[in-house]
């Protein structure tokens, strides 16, 4: 489901569980007494997200576990709009008594973009440009920002992260075989450790030149077209420091399932055929980031027995298999050809 369809579903619908119930009006409570203004409406969009109605205008409430985190989002979105950055949102301080903090979360006001009937989709390859190219101009910002930020946001990673991911992947295998064939299972870890090795030999793509601050969770929900159609990123929560290759390899994987794991095609965006040139970048593309990440989640969640929340997973694991076979032996190609 679509961010804006997702929105407006839920500000569509009141809570039925008697336990949120009783937590969203007691928060509303609090925020009648800690606001300048009279709240008409309070409706949750996602766990401690709420969408907050005045008579003249509308909010989004969205709750951070500690006050460094609320105060990080807040400067960095201001510095973000500083520098020239305007396709997101800011923060309001309207509390008669800051931070707002309620039931342990403390909670920001951020600027209500009204969406577009129109919904931000990586189906469509116009949208798909536009993402990479706001993408591109959010990095040619954060560039700026590095230094200002380089003691307060965490260095990304690469290979570390997907280390772990890969390990809880083998940790969970007694479930994930229920499910999916072990000659499938067998390709996917092979292919992760054709990856791993590869990013280790070329591991100065990820750790050396031009710094930026990475958004680091591209999903598509993070991409919000607005009213005026203008397209807006949301969602700093993962913001680290590395080079810009990470985001754009996390842009790839989401984008490929919606182009048939086309390498050729990935090509023709100009961004995506500068990395497709680096061997590092080649090697990183075949890792099943995507696979591990969602059966490692469902399996933590405990939802694999549920058919609506396991039918997705199964369709990315097995249902694009063949594709991505090809687009594998076409990055080892690629790979080949560079080292002749």
């Amino acid at each position: 489901m679509e961010c804006q369809e997702a929105l407006t579903k839920a500000v569509n619908t009141t809570v039925n569980n008697g336990g949120d119930d009783l937590v969203q009006n007691r928060l509303l409570s609090y925020l009648r007494d800690q606001l300048p203004f009279k709240i008409e409406e309070l409706k949750p969009i996602r766990k401690k997200v709420y969408l907050l109605r005045t008579q003249e205008r509308a909010f989004i409430l969205k709750g951070f576990s500690s006050y460094h985190r609320l105060k990080l989002q807040e400067a960095f979105t201001s510095s973000l709009m500083n520098e020239g950055f305007a396709k997101t949102y800011i923060f309001y301080e309207i509390a008669k008594e800051p931070p707002l903090f309620f039931d342990r979360t403390y909670f920001g006001c951020l600027e209500y973009i009204p969406p577009s009937e129109e919904v931000f989709t990586y189906f469509l390859k116009r949208d798909r440009l536009e993402g990479l190219n706001l993408l591109k101009s959010f990095h040619d910002t954060t560039e700026k920002l590095v230094s200002r930020y380089q003691t307060v946001v965490p260095a990304y990673r690469q290979a570390d992260k997907w280390r772990e991911r890969a390990t809880l992947f083998l940790n969970n295998l007694p479930v994930i075989r229920y499910f999916v064939q072990k000659e499938i299972i067998n390709e996917l870890l092979a292919w992760a450790d054709w990856a791993l090795k590869g990013i280790e030999e070329e591991a100065w793509l990820f750790q050396s030149g031009r710094k930026v601050i990475l958004h680091g969770d591209v999903a598509h929900h993070n991409f919000l077209r607005a009213k005026d159609q203008s397209l807006y990123l949301l969602d700093f929560d993962l913001i680290t420091i590395g080079t810009p290759h990470s985001d754009y390899l996390q842009y790839a994987n989401r984008i490929l399932p919606f182009m048939k794991w086309s390498f050729d095609d990935l090509g023709k965006y100009s961004i995506f055929k500068s990395n497709l040139e680096e061997k590092g970048f080649l090697h990183a593309l075949a890792f099943p980031t995507d696979i591990f990440r969602e059966w490692n989640r469902v399996i933590r969640d405990r939802t694999y027995l549920d058919s609506v929340k396991i039918r997705p997973v199964l369709d990315l694991t097995v249902g694009q298999f063949a594709e991505r076979q090809r687009f594998i032996k076409a990055l080892k190609y690629a790979v080949n050809e560079k080292n002749k």
